[in-house]
């Protein structure tokens, strides 16, 4: 249970929290949203208890242990795995204490009950797997952190909160980092999350799947909806409309006392009704109606056409450096109107192959015919990053549209919603989504034949998606896209192309079909013949029957450990202190003794190798 008391949050001189209130259910799943700048990392802040609220308070139950994200990302010389397991700072304390000699028997004996309690020694295997599930096969999970990039580095902070399994799981955009595979891993490992959470986030597909309330912030304050968000949105469209229509008959009643005040006001035999009716108006409170931003605004130029094919590869090679191709064997085909979407794990060549279709490398062998008059608009997140803070949109386009006309520049601007003010704003004080915005903004002002977005929807709302999406369903050209959005992948491509094994191919199947495969449920069924899914069924069967017999085979020898740690506590009780031995080693000898607890500890160690055998295979199994 986590209950928001009128939190009220000033900063800069402005109002970001304005008596906000909701009392979120316990074990709860919760999607905070709203629209960018709209103050959610700010309430998430004051919940994680590193910004306190100007007024309001926060109620939770004692004892709460909260688990979030840093700002920073881990670095240093220990590994993925050493971080990800140092995140249990409970068991790491225990792990190190039960290694320690000379320890009392009895707290020896509490400190293996607690670690047995904790599932402390199926810890390595679980580390294991959520980084598996973020990307980090078994060499990337031994490399010192200093090796990665910040993206992988926020990856491993990630995996260290999930592995620690807080009491109140908070998370803020967790998908920026991460690429469709991953995503789809996380939203899975997120519906089985056992404790509370908030979540923000803009994956509709995430907050449709996972979370079972919406908390919308809007205008500083906060409603709570049931659901997801496709259900948000019914209750909000009925809320709107409510709104709608008490707003257009509150405004027809005001037309209507204003009218009777006009004209009986002046006449003594109904000045008082006047009198009351104005009365009347001026207590009555306006009715607000939902209004939509004018600023959300994308509008790609069309361009001219040009025949097919746009692009060719032909047996292409492509890399960074000579003799080391990332990609090769390529062969493909753009034509005009084609709607592609790149899929595959991060570091498989996705960006590499993007780029290649944008002419900024060439083939290294083979061949790539390209129409000599196409024009390309490519978008990556490096073009936000590197836009002058100090220059305005009107500044940036005038300087890259040279020789164009004022009222082309900012028709231009107009497209993606800077108009007025906005287009004299610094970029510097413009907030991610709108630096996006500019960015495309700048690519498509030559009406490009081929549109290549790498990751555009970083920095985006929900709302914002929404409109990016309509925006390319509406665009004339080709589409390139490489997203971790599966809700925009699957209303905007219609061809995929799976960049795996070295090379690019096409996935015959659905996003659909790709989620199954990824999740590892196998290909699409309609995809393969009878005998192929009565094979497939059998192996199937096959795999879970193996499954379960190592499941087993883990549960016995968990249990086998914790029964003779039980008797080796007793043991060692006996032996440290026989006045308070039990009644079935009291009579024994110290060398009897000595002799019962070398057999325990051998057996110890042969339940150890059987569970670290059968959990190996199992991880395997996946």
């Amino acid at each position: 249970m986590l209950n928001l008391n009128g939190i009220t949050v000033r900063l800069g001189g402005r109002t970001i929290l304005d008596r906000a209130t909701a009392a979120l259910p316990p074990y709860g799943r919760i999607g905070l949203i709203g629209r960018n700048g709209a103050g959610k990392s700010t309430l998430m802040k004051v919940m994680i208890g590193s910004l306190e609220a100007d007024d309001g308070s926060l109620e939770m139950p004692k004892g709460t242990r909260i688990g979030y994200i840093a700002q920073e990302a881990p670095a240093g010389t220990a590994t993925p795995f050493e971080t990800v397991l140092a995140a249990d700072t409970e068991r790491a304390a225990l792990m190190i204490e039960s290694e320690q000699e000379n320890l009392d028997p009895d707290r020896m004996a509490e400190v293996h009950e607690r670690l047995i309690a904790i599932d402390a020694y199926t810890a390595p295997a679980r580390a294991s797997r959520i980084l598996v599930g973020l990307g980090f096969d078994e060499e990337m999970q031994g490399q010192p952190l200093d090796s990665f990039s910040g993206g992988w580095k926020m990856r491993v902070a990630l995996a260290s909160l999930l592995f620690s399994q807080p009491d109140l799981l908070l998370l803020d955009e967790p998908s920026n980092h991460l690429d469709l595979e991953a995503t789809l891993w996380l939203e899975n490992f997120l519906k089985n999350y056992p404790a509370m959470m908030v979540v923000i986030s803009h994956e509709r597909d995430l907050l449709n799947n996972v979370v079972d309330h919406i908390l919308h912030l809007e205008g500083g304050q906060v409603t709570l909806y049931s659901g997801g968000y496709d259900s948000f949105e019914r209750q909000r469209a009925e809320r709107a409309a409510q709104l709608a229509a008490a707003k257009a008959a509150q405004d027809a009643q005001r037309a209507k006392l204003q009218d009777y005040i006009a004209r009986n006001s002046a006449r003594a035999s109904t000045a008082k009704q006047a009198q009351s009716r104005a009365k009347a108006l001026a207590k009555m409170q306006p009715v607000q109606a939902m209004v939509d931003d004018p600023t959300l605004s994308f509008d790609f130029p069309s361009p001219d056409e040009l025949k097919p094919p746009l692009v060719t590869l032909d047996l292409a090679s492509v890399g960074y450096s000579p003799g080391n191709p990332v990609l090769q064997r390529l062969n493909l085909r753009i034509d005009p109107d084609d709607r592609i979407a790149l899929l595959g794990r991060n570091g498989n060549g996705k960006t590499t192959l993007a780029r290649l279709l944008a002419a900024q490398l060439m083939p290294m062998e083979g061949s790539m015919n390209a129409s000599g008059k196409m024009r390309v608009g490519y978008f990556t997140q490096y073009q936000v990053e590197e836009l002058d803070g100090d220059d305005t949109p009107l500044e940036h386009m005038t300087h890259q549209m040279k020789g164009a006309t004022p009222g082309a520049v900012r028709a231009q601007l107009g497209r993606f919603g800077f108009s007025g003010a906005k287009a004299t704003t610094q970029v510097g004080k413009l907030s991610g989504g709108e630096r996006a915005r500019l960015a495309l903004a700048l690519i498509t002002r030559e009406a490009p034949h081929m549109l290549i977005l790498d990751e555009p929807t970083n920095h985006l709302d929900v709302d914002a998606r929404e409109a990016l999406v309509q925006a390319l369903n509406e665009y004339a050209g080709t589409v390139v896209l490489v997203s971790h959005d599966r809700h925009m992948l699957e209303l905007t491509a219609d061809r995929l192309v799976l960049v795996d094994g070295g090379t690019a191919k096409e996935f015959s199947g659905s996003i659909d079909d790709y989620t199954d495969f990824i999740l590892g449920k196998g290909p699409a069924k309609d995809k393969l013949s009878k005998a192929d899914r009565k094979e497939d069924k059998k192996v199937a069967a096959a795999a879970r029957e193996a499954q379960a017999k190592l499941k087993r085979e883990v549960n016995d020898a968990e249990a086998d450990l914790a029964k003779l740690e039980v008797v080796l506590s007793a043991i060692d009780k006996a032996m440290f202190d026989p006045q308070s031995a039990s009644s079935e080693y009291k009579d024994l000898t110290m060398g009897e003794l000595s002799q019962r607890r070398g057999k325990i500890v051998a057996a110890q160690e042969a339940a150890e190798a059987r569970w670290i055998s059968a959990s190996e295979a199992l991880e395997k199994l996946g």
